[in-house]
């Protein structure tokens, strides 16, 4: 939702854009309207920090899937692009509709992209076939393969005027606010803000602010903080790593992008481990008690790459 933020305003200055979104899980404002709705696969958290595969598996309907990607009118499009959404990928396989995968899960369609030691042979078939595409234009924190570009990273992040202030920026969706609480409060002279899709008013337990998601309130929060302790995703972290701060990350556990990505956040020296327990509590009181000196100037690319991979070899710039 984030990159969609930065690439819907260009997209625009060259054609008809349609937007599609896909699950009810997300609370970031897109900020363009949006044409489509599908269910798409929503993947449900348990609460202790990994997937609930009962939870994802009674949520959807994979009758209502297969029914969206028959009926869903992709003939109707001259350029499709798609950031690792299955009913507008199949639905462009199927009917031999080329389409550009443009996202961070592309990335991992190159062997030269991190991964743990142990690789999961499920979690590679699932990142190479679940949103199949025709020309990939991968995202990750470095250019791993020639197809791959370093972040997107929205203008509203470049704009900031960055400070430290003593609170650390917190958002962990797959644990439950109360476990969070539990081991952060352990932390002694930290102040925390915990970013929570479970409450609609800010309020204060011991050494923590719990706030709303909202994406005016994260950014500023980040804007300011000491630190990041979030997920192993993708955006957070990157725009984490340009603003220069400090930057400790949890994979979801049943995750394997995660997993992938902590190695190679891992690679740039971030901290992060695979639990969310008394067990960190020495290396969350080593990390706070730690500097952090560098940031990451990802170059602002995004229009040249639109223009460059998917406009000229779409027919649309000669």
């Amino acid at each position: 939702m984030a990159r969609a933020r930065e690439i819907i305003p260009i997209l625009r200055k060259y054609g008809e854009l349609d937007v599609v979104l896909s699950g009810d899980q997300s609370q970031v404002d897109i900020g363009y309207p949006i044409k489509y709705r599908v269910s798409g696969l929503t993947f449900i958290y348990s609460g202790s920090g990994g997937l609930s595969y009962s939870k994802t598996f009674i949520k959807n309907k994979i009758w209502r899937l297969v029914k969206e990607i028959f009926q869903f009118p992709i003939h109707k499009y001259d350029i499709v692009i798609n950031d690792f959404e299955c009913t507008i990928a199949w639905a462009a396989k199927l009917r031999s509709k080329k389409i550009f995968g443009m996202g961070h899960q592309v990335s991992f369609l190159s062997n030269k992209t991190p991964r743990p030691k142990r690789k999961d042979p499920i979690g590679e078939i699932v990142l190479k076939n679940y949103a199949p595409c025709t020309w990939p234009i991968g995202f990750h924190f470095e250019a791993f393969d020639s197809f791959i570009f370093t972040p997107v990273i929205r203008s509203e992040i470049r704009e900031l005027k960055v400070e430290t202030l003593p609170h650390y920026t917190l958002y962990l969706p797959a644990f439950k606010d109360e476990e969070i609480i539990r081991i952060v409060k352990q932390i002694p002279n930290s102040e925390w803000q915990l970013f929570s899709k479970n409450i609609r008013e800010s309020k204060q337990i011991e050494n923590v602010l719990i706030r709303p998601v909202g994406n005016t309130d994260f950014i500023e929060s980040l804007r300011s903080c000491t630190g990041l302790l979030t997920s192993a995703g993708f955006e957070s972290p990157a725009e984490a790593l340009y603003l220069g701060k400090k930057l400790f990350v949890i994979p979801i556990k049943n995750q394997y992008e995660q997993e992938c990505n902590a190695q190679a956040l891992n690679r740039l020296g971030v901290s992060f481990s695979e639990v969310f327990d008394e067990t960190i509590l020495a290396s969350l009181r080593e990390w706070v008690e730690q500097g952090f000196e560098f940031a990451i100037p990802f170059p602002d690319e995004t229009e040249s790459i639109i223009r460059e991979q998917i406009l000229c070899p779409a027919g649309f710039l000669v």
